[in-house]
């Protein structure tokens, strides 16, 4: 932005009007108007000298008004950081005419851009008008490697560099020696900082000096003691008088002595400035320290968390500085309670409380990238998933991206005889994740003589049911059994979603209507019965849409991927509850390339799983964020309904059930949590408090009966069942496998929303 602001109109524009309210551009007779067009030439005259030199205040202070009052970058930041995080989801919205924010820009496009000649011409291109980006820095109050460095672990470093530590203070003179030798020039009181306690320093310096080990000099007026040997050194660096009696070999001379002082001093501290060693030594090291930069001992920045100018820093302390804070992120990242991973995914995945309405198809498109091959039943994925995650859902929406052939749906196993689970792919997709990539291997091939007409028919090409009930010689019901099975199998697909919401609607009903339709003597005068949903749409064999076959490696990246895109942080157990084929050991190799990339990291980050993790970057800085808040594990948050099967619930899958007190008292008898369709998942801060049966008729509390938050689920439950957006009807009969009714807990669901029966508790939107 910096680079481009300079050649821009708006530049221009801000320039002439902070050089007019400088007095830079004096009016030619007092007390009259200077038109337009000589205030702009005689601003870009200004600007064209000015250019010479980087620390001109206007110059300075345009950069500072375009970048923090003008276009906000502090706020884009921020803006940009919430996206990478997920706290904010983007939506594109194309609208017939512009916005009323939008219309006040295109209204102030020729006013801005009538300054378009204000730049010099033959500067035009040339964006940051050699600006001293250091004065920007300052005025603007930028940071570098300021919020990269932790102060606590530049303290430690330092600590250490100066023998402050536990581990590094003298417990002798030959200790006390080596921290001369090392350090530098110290006084009595520094001194006594580098020594252990119970030990007298002025009795250790003076032992040193009657050895002639040590001597005592007047440095910047001060009296220091230093190491023998470096008599001649601070004698030719800084003009200090050497005391009598060293031997000659510590008065030699020293070849470059100001740069040897400033070196030294540079590997026992953190970022220092010129100020600071100035007001140490009395002299003025700029020189010095210009050097040692250009040589490349020395590095120059903005790294002292906290400071206001670039300071001074030796290249291999910085490195340890960094090693340091990285230790430090690391340790804020520990693992987080389980609780937090629970608490985490909702947020993750999209699942809102008060999601926004009317998002339309293109949402639906966003919150099915990351659900591709997630096997679930047919009616949680209309009733539970999709609208959870885009709003105001439309059943319209996944019939047109079917319709269409974006998306396609494949069956992955039955359940019963009358539902069964799909996963959903992009055609586009679908090849690179594979028939298992992640649902685990497809159901057992149905073998019989209908089952193989329907594969050899449909081996051709696509066809209508109308088309198989010519084609081959079976009974219509005994067909369309035999196609459903086919299509649980994932061997037979569809490009229509309607036959899935009543796929097992026979088509006796159809025929029935047909042979009561009256007999007429004009074919196309007679009424005829209308078909149901299961034979709408074309069916086809679905495994051309899984060739060409990737390679092997490509196909296990392309997994790793979407599965660290749906649960940020991927876990061996969330492996192997999505039941991927070779489990956790056949993507870790996918997983590692991957943060070699740097598009994940590897840590350990939710405690109690396993031990190797991986998390996408905005995921870590959630985590983190959530950790420095006062509760890590969100207690505080209100309650949040899921379905039992929701990939944004972890219970069932990645972490197990909590156990009560109460239930291992009750032994082997109790009733266990299951993730089934039908079955919901009231959660507070990441932990399961109420389990809701498949049916709505028990309740299951997994916390104490006690707990404070219970009366709030209760009426969470209440509140999702009754507003009218999700079709949930309960017929409570039993809480914990006790009759509701007359038990302590009916007056509770009474208040929260309930209906009282004789003999159940009802609720309904």
């Amino acid at each position: 932005v910096v680079a481009e602001l300079g050649s821009s109109a708006l530049f221009g524009a801000r320039f002439r009007e902070n050089a007019g309210r400088a007095l830079l551009i004096p009016r030619a007779r007092p007390g009259k108007r200077t038109p337009l067009w000589q205030q702009r030439l005689k601003s870009q005259t200004l600007l064209e000298v000015a250019k010479q030199y980087g620390d001109f205040p206007i110059i300075l202070e345009t950069y500072r008004e375009c970048l923090r009052d003008v276009l906000d970058v502090p706020g884009l930041i921020d803006l940009l950081t919430k996206l990478h995080r997920r706290e904010l989801s983007l939506v594109e919205v194309e609208t017939p005419t512009a916005s009323p924010f939008a219309s006040s820009l295109l209204f102030d496009y020729v006013a801005t851009y009538m300054y378009e000649g204000d730049t010099p011409n033959a500067e035009r291109r040339a964006a940051a008008l050699s600006l001293d980006r250091d004065l920007l820095r300052e005025l603007l109050g930028q940071d570098e490697l300021r919020d990269l460095i932790d102060a606590g672990a530049l303290d430690s470093v330092e600590a250490d560099l100066q023998c402050r530590s536990e581990l590094t203070r003298a417990n002798n003179r030959d200790g006390l020696l080596d921290v001369l030798r090392r350090v530098g020039d110290l006084s009595l009181a520094e001194v006594a900082q580098r020594v252990l306690p119970g030990s007298d320093p002025e009795a250790m310096l003076e032992g040193l000096r009657g050895e002639r080990r040590a001597a005592r000099v007047r440095i910047n007026g001060e009296e220091r003691w230093i190491d023998a040997a470096d008599a001649g050194l601070y004698r030719d660096a800084l003009g200090v008088v050497p005391p009598g009696g060293l031997p000659d070999a510590f008065l030699e001379a020293v070849e470059r002595p100001l740069q040897e002082l400033v070196r030294r001093w540079a590997r026992t501290h953190g970022p220092f400035t010129t100020a600071e060693l100035r007001a140490r030594y009395d002299v003025d090291p700029t020189s010095a320290l210009e050097a040692l930069e250009v040589a490349g001992t020395l590095v120059r920045g903005e790294l002292r968390p906290g400071g206001t100018e670039r300071e001074w820093c030796d290249v291999d302390v910085l490195r340890r500085i960094r090693r340091a804070s990285l230790a430090v992120l690391r340790d804020e990242i520990e693992a987080v309670d389980q609780r937090a991973l629970g608490a985490f995914l909702p947020g993750w995945q999209g699942v809102d409380r008060h999601p926004p309405a009317g998002a339309g198809i293109d949402r639906l498109r966003e919150a099915l990238v990351p659900l591709q091959g997630l096997a679930l039943p047919v009616d949680v994925w209309e009733r539970d998933v999709l609208p959870r995650r885009i709003g105001a859902y439309s059943t319209t929406w996944l019939d047109q991206l079917c319709a269409s052939g974006e998306v396609v749906w494949v069956g992955a196993g039955a359940l019963g005889r009358n539902a069964g689970r799909v996963a959903l792919y992009f055609r586009d997709d679908a090849a690179l994740i594979g028939r298992a990539g992640v649902r685990g291997p497809a159901p057992e091939p149905h073998a019989g003589p209908v089952h193989d007409a329907l594969r050899a028919q449909l081996a051709g090409f696509p066809c209508f049911f109308t088309d198989l009930l010519a084609e081959l010689p079976f009974a219509p019901a005994e067909l369309q059994e035999a196609l459903w099975d086919l299509a649980w199998s994932g061997e037979v697909t569809n490009d229509a979603w309607a036959p899935l919401r009543a796929p097992k609607l026979t088509l006796a009903r159809a025929q029935r209507n047909a042979e009561r339709a009256r007999p007429s003597a004009r074919r196309f005068g007679a009424r005829r019965a209308a078909g149901g949903q299961q034979v709408q749409g074309r069916w086809a064999l679905a495994a051309p849409l899984f060739e060409p076959l990737p390679e092997p490696g490509t196909q296990r990246r392309t997994v790793a991927e979407l599965l660290l895109e749906r649960y940020g942080v991927l876990t061996r157990e969330q492996v192997l509850a999505e039941a991927v084929p070779g489990g956790f050991s056949a993507l870790y190799s996918a997983l590692s390339d991957l943060e070699t990339l740097g598009v994940c990291r590897r840590g350990y980050f939710v405690e109690g799983l396993g031990g190797a993790q991986f998390a996408l970057p905005g995921a870590v800085e959630r985590l983190r964020a959530a950790r420095s808040r006062e509760d890590a594990a969100g207690s505080g948050d209100p309650p949040i309904v899921l379905a039992a099967t929701d990939p944004a619930q972890p219970y069932g899958a990645a972490l197990r059930w909590p156990t009560r007190a109460e239930d291992q008292d009750a032994g082997a008898g109790a009733r266990r949590p299951q993730r089934v369709a039908g079955a919901y998942v009231v959660l507070t801060g990441g932990e399961p408090l109420l389990y809701v049966e498949r049916g709505g008729r028990g309740i299951s509390l997994l916390v104490d009966s006690g707990d404070a938050r219970v009366p709030a689920a209760f009426a969470a439950l209440a509140a999702f069942g009754t507003d009218g957006r999700h079709r949930l009807k309960l017929g409570l009969e039993r809480v914990d496998g006790e009759p509701v009714v007359g038990s302590p807990w009916e007056q509770l669901l009474v208040d929260a929303g309930f209906r009282a029966g004789p003999r159940k508790l009802t609720l309904s939107a």
